[in-house]
């Protein structure tokens, strides 16, 4: 345990609100590892899966990620159901989606899931961390803005799309504000995470829930590690292909990010230098903001376990210009292509046919038997031929694709 950690009360809702990029995975996964353990210490880790993004979605108002299923206020009230069927034991909930979460929105959450039991924790990183994974992530939701464009719009014209939500998530001192002003200093914890230290979260976490040291350990089967920006740049070369073609957003969901992403993602491992370079004034523009948050955190009063300076680092090792005309290694996207032919074998293509023969029965039915090859053609065109560049014996000749 932590020291200097005092554990929540036994009837406590312990609220972690992410936001994005801060351990929220890691976290996630060691408290659905640990599922049937916590219920034998009195603790429910709330929600069927590692993350109830979809009832958090529809309490906030947000739209799920490109081409996930529709969230329902039926989805939030069951979340409310099962806290409130924990009765005088201790409620867990994890979910960076509540980083959606507004000033008008916030109440509402606080009030459903138990009012003055409710202790939210908030986990944050330094800016210059964020940035690259946040952009990254945003590749793997659709956006095709180059990372570059990308910062130039998040500091110069933050209120402009693409993922105008950034700030809304990341503006530190803003967040904590927002959830402190509804639930009081004394019902909230600041955790500033130490990069350096890897088990430190899964420690604090324990003092929080009054667990034996060493009771929460890593779910290393679902790691989320960052796409490089060889990955990250192929991917986005896709995306550009997939929104001329205006596919469905369904395709996107099945067969890019669960299929192709996901694969990639486990069974290929990028070398140490192909990571995400971030330009010096965007570091310099970051570190700045974060080391107003963390004052503005510090006369706040909540409770904080670590330093908040960290939220000021300079990750000078990750400085630089992000390199044009970079391509993905042909390994992953030997990886990327059997992810996306196996998403296709396992769950076919949605069925676009009407429900009874039609004009365009036939056409339909075109379609339904060819989606592998139109999938496989029009969504990894771009990729492939990229790989092909950097050697791709392993996938065949051809011309480079644009970025």
């Amino acid at each position: 345990m932590v020291s200097g950690v005092t554990p929540l009360p036994g009837d406590a809702r312990i609220l972690h609100v992410g936001p994005h990029k801060s351990g929220t995975t890691a976290l996630q996964g060691a408290f659905h590892l640990a599922r049937p353990r916590l219920a034998e210490q009195g603790i429910t880790h709330v929600g069927k899966g590692r993350n109830p993004a979809r009832p958090v979605q529809a309490v906030t108002g947000r739209p799920p990620m490109l081409g996930g299923p529709t969230p329902h206020e039926e989805d939030w009230q069951g979340l409310v159901d099962e806290v409130a069927a924990t009765g005088d034991q201790r409620a867990l909930i994890s979910s960076e989606f509540f980083a959606a979460a507004t000033e008008g929105t916030i109440p509402r959450i606080v009030e459903d899931l138990g009012g003055s039991r409710v202790h939210v924790v908030v986990t944050l990183r330094p800016l210059g961390k964020v940035l690259p994974a946040q952009w990254q992530q945003y590749v793997q939701n659709g956006i095709r803005a180059s990372y570059e464009e990308w910062l130039d719009v998040m500091f110069n014209r933050p209120h402009e799309r693409p993922n105008s939500n950034f700030w809304q998530r990341h503006q530190q001192g803003d967040f904590v504000e927002r959830w402190a002003g509804v639930v009081g200093a004394d019902n909230l914890t600041v955790i500033p995470v130490d990069d350096s230290d890897r088990g430190m979260l899964l420690r604090v976490f324990e003092g929080l829930l009054d667990l034996p040291e060493g009771f929460l350990v890593p779910d290393d089967r679902h790691a989320n590690r960052s796409l490089s920006y060889g990955e990250a740049e192929t991917l986005r070369g896709l995306n550009k292909g997939f929104k001329a073609r205006r596919l469905p957003a369904s395709f996107y969901s099945t067969y890019i990010r669960h299929g192709a992403v996901k694969r990639m993602k486990v069974a290929y491992q990028p070398p140490k230098g192909s990571e995400i370079l971030t330009p010096e004034w965007a570091l310099e523009r970051a570190a700045k903001l974060g080391a107003d948050s963390a004052e503005r955190i510090s006369a706040l009063g909540v409770n904080v376990i670590g330093d908040l300076e960290r939220l000021s680092d300079y990750p000078s090792n990750r400085a630089g210009t992000p390199a044009s005309g970079v391509a993905v290694p042909p390994e992953a996207a030997a990886q990327a292509l059997v992810g996306a032919v196996g998403a296709i074998r396992r769950g076919g293509v949605p069925d676009p046919a009407p429900s009874r023969p039609g004009p365009g029965a036939g056409r339909d039915r075109r379609l339904r038997e060819t989606p592998a090859r139109e999938l496989a053609r029009e969504l990894f065109s771009r990729g492939l031929r990229r790989a092909r560049r950097v050697g791709g014996r392993l996938l065949g000749r051809g011309r480079s694709a644009s970025s």
